[in-house]
């Protein structure tokens, strides 16, 4: 069950109910002890666990090869601990242990090279450091616990997007990440709580926003009926402030909801 997800940091907090996990699963495991990734060492010994390429749970050992890489995912970029552990894909989201077993950080990419052209690339593995999500992850673990809804009681804003201002544009065009409203549904839940067309919705009950996909994915597990504060950045002059509105959201007849409507 989800509790809260920032799509910017690339971390979310689920709940699992103790009545789902079988006894002997419960007698054996135990709780991770978050580290300090802010002062490991390039050239510390790591571990990485994960499910790499869905065989089951699996651990590789390397080193810590260098801080504060600069690396850029599905349009993001993110300063990321760099490791020659064996990062493959299913290990996403597995733990990165330093040698006393608490986590330093949470694997999330490896570079890899395609065509026989290209230079063979290995032992380039990433890892999210866990001292930059720590206050993250201790806000979204006071969220309430959410299961997705129906289609019938499915919340809506009355919002329609074309584009998503991605980090590139942000930095080009000096305007913050999030998703830009092309237009809100008169007498809608989002033009009732004063947004406007032309706005940037940054974030939705306290979750960071980056894409229309995010925002989408997020608002599955809202009902029509709630009140959910929303932060949205708007132009002043040449300048973009940022305010906080509360929104009512609606059903999907309130919304006005097409297929591009959220």
């Amino acid at each position: 069950y989800i509790k809260g997800t920032d799509a910017n940091a690339d971390v979310a907090v689920v709940a699992v109910k103790l009545k789902d996990i079988p006894e002997d699963t419960l007698n054996t495991i135990k709780k991770a002890t978050l580290g300090d990734s802010d002062s490991v060492t390039v050239g510390e010994g790591v571990i990485a666990i994960g499910n790499a390429l869905g065989y089951g749970q699996s651990v590789t050992t390397g080193i810590i090869s260098a801080k504060d890489r600069e690396v850029t995912i599905e349009e993001k970029t993110m300063k990321l601990l760099q490791t020659d552990a064996a990062i493959n894909g299913g290990n996403s989201g597995g733990a990165l242990l330093n040698a006393k077993g608490e986590v330093s950080g949470i694997n999330v990419a490896k570079y890899s090279s395609d065509g026989s052209s290209s230079a063979s690339v290995e032992g380039m593995g990433f890892a999210i450091p866990i001292s930059s999500v720590k206050s993250i992850i201790s806000n979204l673990e006071t969220k309430e616990t959410r299961e997705k809804v129906s289609d019938d009681e499915k919340g809506y804003l009355g919002i329609s997007s074309k584009y998503d201002v991605s980090e590139e544009i942000s930095e080009a065009y000096g305007m913050p990440t999030g998703v830009y409203i092309y237009e809100t549904i008169s007498g809608g839940p989002a033009d009732k709580a004063g947004i406007q067309a032309g706005d940037i919705l940054t974030e939705f009950d306290g979750q960071a926003i980056s894409s229309y996909d995010t925002l989408k994915s997020v608002m599955q597990y809202y009902k029509a009926g709630e009140k959910v504060k929303v932060k949205i950045a708007y132009a002043d002059g040449r300048e973009y402030k940022e305010k906080e509105v509360t929104v009512t959201l609606g059903t999907a007849k309130d919304a006005g909801v097409s297929t591009s409507q959220e």
